[in-house]
């Protein structure tokens, strides 16, 4: 494992740098108009992805209790907002956070179908998760935080809408070299250890990782200072 040290200070070099995304373009199809949701949710929502086979050891691992309130972050078609919906029950709370609308509609519906009440779709921003401060008590980020263009300034903005001690679980790719899949390796910008690093110098540590439930992907959770 690379120190982390130089990680820490790539990280703050580039708290300088945030007019330049990490990742340009990297969210441009979900930004369209004309984004067909069937399409993604055939993509997302199939047994042969890892986070979808174990969709339900994912949601008992995370954490949740009735009367939380907790943010889906990148929700997209709400494989998730349900499962959690039910999780905090009627006196909790499920903001589910897309930057595409398409994706914030669909999840609306599927809310309303299942009377859900409880759900409230936001629509975030490349450089905010929009959400109101000190409004949650945990925020759940599954392969989406490789998406993030502005990293510094995305959990900057969640750091705030976390309540004090508040919890951010993280699972993302393992991105390993003679390891991971050539799509992970060209889609995911760094491994675990960067991750992990940019979270922790946003003012999260580190307290858990779960390691029986994924192989593909790491599964990771930080308490706010």
């Amino acid at each position: 494992m690379r120190p982390i040290l130089p990680l820490l200070l790539l990280f703050a070099a580039h708290a300088f740098a945030q007019d330049q995304s990490v990742k340009p373009g990297i969210n441009d199809k979900f930004l369209d108009p004309k984004l067909k949701v069937g399409e993604w949710t055939q993509k997302f929502e199939t047994e042969s992805r890892e986070i979808y086979h174990q969709r339900e050891k994912i949601a008992a691992a995370v954490g949740l209790k009735p009367g939380m309130a907790m943010a889906d972050i990148g929700a997209g078609t709400g494989l998730f907002t349900l499962p959690f919906s039910q999780a905090v029950g009627e006196s909790g709370k499920v903001y589910a956070v897309d930057i595409a609308k398409n994706f914030l509609e669909h999840i609306q519906a599927r809310a309303t179908k299942a009377h859900a009440a409880n759900v409230q779709t936001i629509q975030c921003t490349g450089r905010s998760v929009e959400l109101p401060e000190a409004s949650v008590d945990l925020a759940f980020i599954c392969d989406v935080y490789h998406h993030f263009e502005f990293p510094q300034a995305s959990l900057a903005t969640l750091h705030k809408a976390l309540k004090p001690g508040g919890v951010l679980v993280l699972i993302d790719f393992k991105r390993i070299p003679g390891e991971s899949s050539d799509f992970v390796m060209g889609h995911v910008r760094a491994g675990q250890e960067v991750f992990e690093a940019e979270v922790t110098a946003a003012g999260f540590e580190k307290f858990d990782e779960v390691k029986d439930v994924l192989k593909e992907n790491y599964f990771v959770k930080f308490r706010r200072k």
